[in-house]
């Protein structure tokens, strides 16, 4: 019972820590992107990270889904 514990606790953190890696790559590549093509407003610096948070919120609904 405790190692199945651990694996679910192993499991979220894992999920973490791609969702904090996913959103500073993401707003990384935005500034940079914005930097390149010249916008006046931080168009993809928005659009990437929201992309990354859509994204990530799909897998954590299909990884927890009692359908297995």
């Amino acid at each position: 019972m405790k190692n199945e514990g651990n694996n679910l606790l192993n499991q979220y953190a894992g999920l973490a820590m791609q969702l904090l890696v996913g959103l500073g790559l993401a707003a990384f590549a935005g500034i940079w992107i914005d930097k390149k093509i010249n916008v006046g407003f931080p168009l993809l610096v928005w659009i990437l990270p929201l992309g990354v948070l859509i994204i990530m919120i799909l897998k954590a609904v299909k990884d927890t889904s009692s359908n297995k």
